[in-house]
């Protein structure tokens, strides 16, 4: 007999737990199935002979009240916001446009005369365009160019411009003229402050979530039916719900449940990238820097970030860490174990970080899903999955249940506001 509940969330990360709060605060009772065998998502971490490793970066800068009362429950260390970029054989300060000092003067010269001279209309609606707009060609196609395809596994010419907001700064002469004189520059980033758990990893700001919630592990979603308001998971368990909730990646939602062709064919076209995770243990406490981004097309990774420098509890005492992410466009890495590791060994000594015999290990995962991508027309097929969706009677919430750039506390908030 197919047991009957109340809600049922699809995703143990921390817009299913959002949506559970809600549950609870509401008075209904919610039950999460999470198809790996522990809660926390993206936010969740792991462990290598002493050294913990978030599931990709994570820092806090939430404002919300809700996700503030939620996440200050737990004990935290603030950073600065402050960031490096690696270009060629030296270090900028983020963001590069505004941090040219270092630079060869002919090169400076260069860039600032392409930034005095970019276009004074948008050539296009797409990202390339705008990059050009903002920057210039000079620097747009030195580094954000270069970087997007890195970033985005995508050309920026075939990217939307919706998710910007705040992500990017805009060039504005004073500050890009300032730093091409000297390195003393202000922090222009968009948050002044990241936050961190003291012990537990990021994923100790969600803990409190986790014990509320009734959460059954090892039950990977296989078959939804919305006419029978079925789920049947892949150990064969099958519940029905009055109310699904689902963070599901939208295509997968749409390849295991009962969708018109229209709406298939449209969550087909839905891409995001896969990340290569490679994470780094040190025998010495050689990292200082919180995270960084990488240019070099000859490095795969885009950006690094110390898991020691967010707290010194994510390794043992006199060593230090460093994570990696290499993006893929798809739900699988386009790269061997072999080349990946490789190839981050070689990048820690062209960026001058370590040599080979400070290094105790070099791990390497994949997960199918880090980030949307932005592809242009994307929003109109998106909201066609959502549409049916909405009319199934199925709440899809979270980065990708929304198939959007949410950060963890937009992420909390779209599964609590779900239903």
């Amino acid at each position: 007999m197919t047991e009957q509940l109340d809600v049922v969330i699809l995703g143990g990360g921390v817009a299913g737990l959002g949506a559970a709060l809600k549950a609870r605060e509401t008075g209904r009772q919610a039950v999460i199935f999470e198809a790996r065998d522990s809660a926390g998502g993206l936010l969740d971490n792991f462990s290598i002979d002493g050294f913990r490793f978030d599931h990709a970066v994570h820092l806090s800068f939430a404002s919300e009240e809700k996700v503030r009362a939620i996440f200050d429950r737990t004990p935290y260390i603030t950073h600065p916001s402050d960031s490096y970029c690696f270009d060629q054989d030296r270090w900028l300060k983020h963001p590069v446009q505004n941090n040219l000092a270092p630079l060869d003067a002919n090169d400076k010269v260069a860039l600032i005369k392409s930034f005095l001279a970019r276009p004074s209309e948008l050539a296009g609606d797409d990202y390339e365009s705008w990059l050009r707009h903002q920057y210039g060609d000079g620097i747009a196609e030195r580094y954000p160019i270069r970087y997007t395809q890195k970033y985005w596994a995508t050309p920026a010419s075939a990217l939307s411009t919706t998710w910007i907001g705040q992500r990017m700064r805009r060039a504005e002469l004073d500050e890009i003229l300032y730093g091409a004189m000297t390195t003393d520059t202000p922090n222009t980033y968009y948050t002044k402050e990241m936050r961190y758990p003291q012990q537990g990893g990021y994923k100790a700001f969600i803990t409190p979530l986790i014990a509320d919630s009734t959460i059954r592990l090892g039950h990977r979603a296989a078959a939804i039916d919305t006419q029978q308001r079925t789920v049947t998971f892949a150990n064969g368990v099958t519940v029905g719900y009055q109310q699904l909730v689902s963070t599901l990646p939208l295509p997968v939602l749409a390849r295991i449940a009962d969708v018109p062709a229209e709406v298939a064919a449209a969550a087909s076209q839905l891409k995001a990238t896969a990340i290569d995770l490679v994470s780094v243990g040190f025998s010495k406490p050689i990292i200082k820097d919180l995270w960084f981004y990488i240019y070099d097309e000859d490095i795969l990774a885009s950006r690094a970030y110390s898991p020691s420098v967010k707290s010194a509890e994510n390794a043992p005492q006199g060593c230090s860490s460093l994570q990696f992410e290499i993006y893929s466009r798809g739900e699988q890495s386009q790269y061997s174990k072999e080349a990946v590791i490789a190839n981050t060994r070689a990048a820690l000594v062209k960026m001058g970080i370590g040599q080979a015999e400070d290094v105790l290990f070099v791990d390497h995962r994949v997960l199918p899903f880090g980030n949307v991508i932005f592809d242009l027309g994307m929003e109109t097929r998106r909201q066609i999955v959502l549409d049916w969706a909405g009319a199934a009677g199925i709440a899809s919430c979270g980065r990708f249940g929304a198939w959007d750039y949410l950060w963890s506390n937009q992420s909390l908030l779209s599964g609590y506001n779900a239903f």
